[in-house]
């Protein structure tokens, strides 16, 4: 396997998981590379893994290692060359009213309460694994969004009447961002929450002079990736190098 062979990533081991339920391909079964001890995954190191194509949940640093598949990619947009398109500048338009706060990683009440609501909109039965517990569980929402060993934040937005409509949590790495996972009103089917959410977060990255946004995975198959490919220029990592990506593919 290829593992990070950085000075600083000598003292992580890495281990692989045992085979559970694939959230994205039906019938198919997953395995996670896991970096440990977990206190040795500082925001530099970190920084290093991402780029090899590792995510964070919580306080874990993982990839995908299943044995069959490479379904799959890490992807990137490269912000200095990203323009949106038609549809998204109207994603943009449409949810321009949202003001946006950002603060530390911490437990909220509204937060967790839009957190479920959006669960069981869109993801139940749970998708995590045989043994995951129920997803409206305050401690299994803690330990997803709520810890983190890295530099990470979240940002909420709300509209006019300060009635909050969705959150991010994202990663800052040292050459962008890491989008980690949104989760948002799903009431209003007219919405674009997720796509809105990706352009503000462009708006960030570049803000703070950073060259990429991370996306985490898109996998060709599954439906609930389609979106990543429209944003234009990417790079996926394939056989361990960034490849700039510029048709529709």
């Amino acid at each position: 396997m290829v593992l990070p062979n950085e000075s600083s990533l000598q003292k992580l081991q890495f281990y692989v998981t045992t085979p559970y339920a694939c959230g994205y391909l039906p019938k198919q079964r997953a395995q996670s590379l896991i970096a440990t001890p977990q206190q040795l995954v500082t925001p530099q190191v970190y920084s290093s893994l991402i780029q090899q194509g590792f995510r964070r949940s919580g306080n874990f640093a993982y990839r995908p290692h299943c044995e069959h598949c490479h379904a799959c990619v890490s992807v990137r947009i490269v912000l200095d060359e990203f323009k949106p398109n038609r549809s998204q500048k109207r994603a943009f338009q449409l949810h321009a009213h949202l003001h946006a706060n950002t603060l530390p990683v911490v437990f909220d009440t509204s937060h967790f309460e839009l957190y479920q609501r959006y669960q069981l909109a869109r993801h139940m039965p749970p998708e995590s694994g045989e043994n995951a517990a129920p997803l409206n569980e305050i401690e299994q929402y803690q330990q997803f969004l709520c810890q983190s060993n890295v530099d990470s934040l979240m940002v909420e937005f709300r509209d006019k009447d300060d009635v909050l409509k969705m959150v991010s949590v994202v990663d800052v790495v040292q050459d962008g961002l890491s989008a980690v996972y949104t989760f948002y009103d799903t009431s209003d089917p007219k919405t674009s929450f997720g796509t809105y959410s990706i352009l503000r977060l462009i708006e960030k990255a570049r803000s703070l002079g950073l060259p990429y946004l991370y996306l985490g995975y898109w996998i060709a198959d599954s439906q609930k990736m389609v979106y990543k490919q429209a944003f234009r220029p990417q790079q996926r990592l394939i056989g361990g190098k960034w490849v700039q990506q510029t048709d529709k593919s």
